[in-house]
């Protein structure tokens, strides 16, 4: 691996004829993570979550590679332009609305062998039915767990809110429901520990706090893993030829994949390394995707100012959900400004080394949110950039 000094000398030799703002993947951080990512798994496929990517000519290009198999996506829009771009496996992760969408699925044949969707709740098979203009091609359908660990009785949640159904007896009782309604079909289960794939647990100067995640995310896993086997238990009772059970997350691959309930893990932030997976013990990679943007202006004696700049990640606001400066080491926000919509002040002593139309490279808070920014991906191999991608906006694609 090469030193931070030294990947900044590669990026700006591979881009020096491009201007910024721009993004970029260094190819060959992302194979090598994608390379991690099937070891953790341990022999278990993973399957690739689209919103981590949101690039077509990247999904293709890890999903070529042994260990990988299918795409976890975000929007039925999405799942069903993938389909209908080749990709044969694709599981959506969240419940819809989309009556168009459904529409489409169930008047479509190849479309409905291809795409999964996510229910937690008999109305949704209503919303479906309602939606199908005159389609009779069964729905594939994936039943989601709640992974959240409770508490005293309840009282305290640590987890995403998600689906509501969270023990054995509930999730059997919807497999029932919906393998009695004509045109839908119980295909997999789906659970996502968002409170231990997504938490970091080595942050940086807070070791307390950090040894009170790693107990939580111990307890949260032991919890969760006799809990998912006993789902799991309950729901090939009533559908014995369950497809896949779904679990894990870029940070909690390798301790997901040790449960026997468990046929695949999903992952995808874990291609990129964004800044919110630096803090973790169970793993290290490579960051992977970047954004540069255009030094424009020095205000005075350790500061400069970039253009832009300001794209901060989704989730509770806070400063962990801004990118973060990468490229030359050693420069910060201002605290009064932040990071800006059309401009970026940076403070520190790397600022007077810098010049206008000089770079400075930014990883995101997130992996594919980033995509969100830029039309085009510049795919950086060595000091070279070897190709171009469109990102889904550089598609014409906006899901979400």
């Amino acid at each position: 691996m090469n030193s931070p000094a030294a990947d900044r000398a590669r990026y700006d030799r591979a881009t020096g004829h491009l201007d910024a703002p721009l993004a970029v993947v260094d190819l060959d951080a992302f194979d090598a993570n994608a390379d991690d990512l099937v070891r953790r798994a341990g022999g278990k496929p993973v399957r690739v979550a689209s919103k981590s990517v949101r690039c077509r000519a990247l999904l293709e290009r890890v999903l070529a590679r042994p260990g990988f198999a299918g795409i976890m996506s975000y929007t039925l829009a999405e799942s069903l332009w993938l389909a209908r771009s080749g990709f044969e496996d694709v599981l959506l992760a969240y419940p819809s609305a989309d009556r168009a969408g459904f529409a489409e699925l169930a008047n479509d044949a190849k479309l409905a062998g291809a795409v999964t969707v996510m229910v937690d709740d008999p109305a949704q098979l209503e919303l479906i039915d309602g939606a199908r203009d005159g389609g009779a091609e069964e729905i594939r359908v994936c039943l989601e767990l709640d992974t959240a660990l409770q508490l005293f009785g309840g009282r305290v949640r640590v987890g995403a809110r998600r689906s509501p159904l969270r023990e054995p007896a509930q999730l059997a009782a919807l497999a029932r429901t919906v393998s009695a309604r004509p045109g839908f079909r119980v295909v997999g289960l789906m659970a996502y520990e968002g409170h231990v794939a997504g938490v970091g647990d080595a942050l940086a100067g807070r070791p307390l706090r950090s040894r009170v995640i790693r107990l939580m995310q111990g307890a949260a896993r032991r919890e969760l893993a006799a809990r998912r086997a006993e789902v799991v238990r309950a729901v090939r009772a009533v559908v014995p030829d369950l497809e896949f059970v779904n679990g894990g997350g870029t940070g909690s691959v390798q301790h997901t994949v040790a449960e026997d309930a468990v046929t695949e893990v999903a992952a995808g932030s874990g291609l990129y390394v964004p800044r919110l997976f630096d803090n973790y013990t169970s793993f290290s990679g490579r960051p992977a995707a970047l954004f540069a943007q255009p030094v424009v202006r020095r205000p005075g004696v350790g500061v400069v100012t970039v253009l832009g700049g300001g794209y901060p990640a989704s989730g509770a606001a806070g400063a962990d959900r801004l990118p973060v400066p990468y490229l030359p080491r050693g420069l910060r926000y201002d605290p009064q400004e932040g990071a800006g919509e059309v401009q970026t002040p940076l403070l520190g002593g790397p600022a007077d080394d810098l010049l206008i139309g000089d770079r400075v490279w930014f990883r995101h808070a997130k992996a594919g949110e980033l995509c969100e920014r830029f039309d085009t991906l510049h795919l950086v191999e060595g000091d070279r950039v070897t190709a171009t991608a469109p990102t889904y906006r550089g598609e014409g694609r906006t899901f979400l």
